[in-house]
């Protein structure tokens, strides 16, 4: 068996890990019940969705003293008390208690409100009674007084009979200590619920865990830990796989041979490997022993200081690289071409837009992005004539047969509009952003975030559409939110969904999209959807409850977000974002490979010393010459 630590934390300061971070479920895991080690670089897992008022503005939420327990059906739950997002008591949810339920502590669905009383309820506790075949719900009111009572199911919140008041302390304060869960059988004791995994000392439990505030710690299967830990940590490589004996007539057919790299969640990754060769002779046959290593292109952070949303593409067998320059105030676009990616870092500069040559276009370039479009490339952007509440998207066409890095092959920036010819929004009152493209079962989408300020600002919120592939400045059907910055990492600071890019990988697509300020609370999240599903519907939608990348997922990275991909020549995608470089530092782009995990997830935060280790990276085989 094996142990899951739930806990929450101490928020550190509003820079580096704010209230809305800290109250929220985090997980550690241990095999032996005595030292844990934290999971998800020591970030929440499980967020609380704030509410929505009539207009559609939100009321950001936290949690505090959540629970976790095990299902007998399998799978888990989470009781805990909800609270306002930045710590106080919700009016909200007063007399209640919050409930989840997670197939596998990786995806949560949130039930709802549990009402329990009329007292603001200060912690609570969920355990299966199996003599009852139902769950015993204990909480404690912010009086002090405690009580109990019985629920069927935490999918069903209705107390099955009038709380019981509880005179003594022994009976909740032994359940609060210990963990209730699965025993090794995968059946559930009787009485209490509990799995015997003894008294919870906070003190030595969070050892080692920065700013842990454990809660309770729940017995499960080994298998359920192990996935948790392929999950909620970056793989690393522990081994390179290459044959013992190759045929090739050339260098270039050798060199379309590839190494496997191995990794610790049981994931692979394709690489190509750099031969040595010069006792090779490709005229004589024969076999020949060669060494070789591994090829990994290296990207020091940042590879452009005041460079923001970076977005690389390729067209006609060359590479190019553009983003939002912060440099100057966001009044330029500069692009880069190159022959390879890494070359993009150390190419020229080329002035691509300004805010002086176009009617309309008179400053905030934000967010450029390279799309193709029925063999046709396109730039899309943010642009104002002049103000902030005057931001709408934009698209560029390059002529047929134009050159990328030549300004005067890229047509004027034409605003999108709705297909009637109408405005997306109001200018002055609303803006839009951030416009991403992507095709998908034969019809091409548009995804940009969109913010309401005025009569009252609403956060910005991402909306959705099909795009008219020949007109591409113009929707083709009528916008549809898609997203809004509910869970506290989102609206960490103000409320922003934004930065949406598309990566489809077999019969799935992810969108990811970067939330909160651009700080460094700003975070890349994650929406997901299978083949067959209408896009156009919100629910076909499955959006992962904590983000991806954050602050703590590469050391000396703040505030990593608007993030896009591209693909090169040997297949390897890559993920160019922007951080900062420190706290204070200006946004900066940066570019590492994205890995697909053992299921076939994104993985966004492996760094290039767990990608491949150096004791992996030399290998060696037979060529044989044909």
């Amino acid at each position: 068996m094996a142990y899951i630590l739930n806990y929450t934390r101490e928020p550190i300061n509003s820079a580096l890990y704010d209230p809305r971070l800290a109250y929220s479920m985090h997980l550690a895991v241990s095999e032996d019940g005595k030292e844990y080690r934290a999971l998800n670089h020591n970030s929440g897992v499980l967020f609380v969705k704030a509410t929505e008022n009539q207009d559609g503005s939100l009321n950001p939420k936290s949690l505090k003293n959540p629970w976790l327990f095990a299902l007998p059906e399998g799978g888990f739950g989470v009781a805990a008390v909800r609270i306002e997002g930045d710590g106080g008591e919700d009016e909200e949810s007063r007399g209640c208690a919050v409930f989840f339920v997670s197939p596998d502590l990786m995806e949560y669905e949130e039930v709802g409100l549990l009402k329990l009383g009329t007292e603001h309820v200060e912690r609570v506790s969920c355990v299966y009674d199996q003599k009852r075949g139902s769950f015993r719900v204990l909480w404690q009111e912010r009086t002090g007084e405690r009580f109990g009572a019985f629920i069927r199911s935490p999918k069903e919140l209705q107390l099955a009979a009038v709380p019981e008041m509880l005179e003594g302390q022994l009976e909740t304060e032994e359940i609060w200590s210990r963990g209730s869960g699965l025993c090794g059988s995968g059946s559930f004791d009787g009485g209490s619920g509990l799995s015997g995994s003894g008294n919870l000392n906070r003190e030595s439990i969070a050892a080692g865990i920065q700013g842990a505030v454990p809660h309770n710690v729940l017995e499960v299967s080994e298998a359920v830990a192990a996935r948790l830990c392929r999950k909620l940590t970056p793989p690393v490589n522990i081994g390179v796989r290459f044959p013992e004996q190759v045929e090739a007539a050339n260098r270039e057919e050798l060199e379309r041979q590839y190494a496997t790299a191995l990794y610790s969640d049981g994931s692979q990754a394709s690489k190509r490997v750099d031969w040595e060769l010069s006792q090779v002779d490709f005229d004589k046959k024969g076999v020949y022993e060669i060494n070789g290593r591994v090829h990994q292109d290296h990207f020091a952070f940042p590879i452009a200081y005041n460079r923001a949303d970076p977005c690389i593409c390729k067209w006609n067998g060359s590479y190019y690289f553009i983003a939002t320059n912060d440099a100057d105030g966001n009044h330029t676009l500069y692009i880069r071409e190159a022959k390879s990616i890494p070359e993009l870092v150390e190419a020229p500069e080329r002035l691509l837009l300004d805010s002086e040559t176009y009617p309309g276009i008179g400053g905030l370039l934000w967010a450029p992005e390279f799309h193709e479009i029925n063999g046709r490339l396109y730039i899309f952007h943010g642009a104002t004539p002049g103000e902030f509440f005057w931001e709408e998207s934009h698209v560029m066409e390059l002529r047929e047969g134009g050159d990328p890095a030549c300004r005067e092959d890229w047509s004027a920036p034409k605003r999108v509009m709705k297909k009637d010819g109408s405005d997306i929004c109001e200018a002055g009152k609303e803006i839009t952003l951030d416009m991403t493209c992507f095709q998908w079962e034969g019809d091409f989408y548009a995804v940009w975030s969109q913010r309401q300020f005025l009569p009252k600002d609403l956060g910005a919120w991402l909306y959705i559409a099909k795009l008219n592939p020949k007109e591409p400045w113009k929707l083709d059907t009528e916008p549809v939110v898609l997203s809004k910055p509910e869970y506290g990492w989102a609206n960490n600071h103000t409320f922003v969904d934004e930065g949406p890019f598309a990566l489809i990988r077999g019969d799935k697509l992810y969108l990811t999209f970067s939330s909160a300020a651009v700080d460094t609370s700003y975070v890349v999240g994650l929406l997901t959807i299978e083949k067959g599903k209408d896009l156009l519907d919100a629910h076909n939608w499955s959006k992962k409850n904590y983000p991806l990348l954050t602050s703590r997922s590469v050391e000396g990275e703040f505030g990593t977000g608007h993030n896009a991909y591209v693909i090169d020549d040997d297949g390897t995608v890559w993920n160019t974002y922007h951080a900062r470089p420190g706290v204070d530092g200006v946004r900066s782009s940066g570019i590492r490979r994205v890995h697909f995990d053992v299921e076939g997830d994104l993985v966004l935060d492996l760094t290039e010393d767990l990608d491949l280790k150096e004791e992996y990276a030399c290998v060696k085989t037979r060529l044989s010459v044909k």
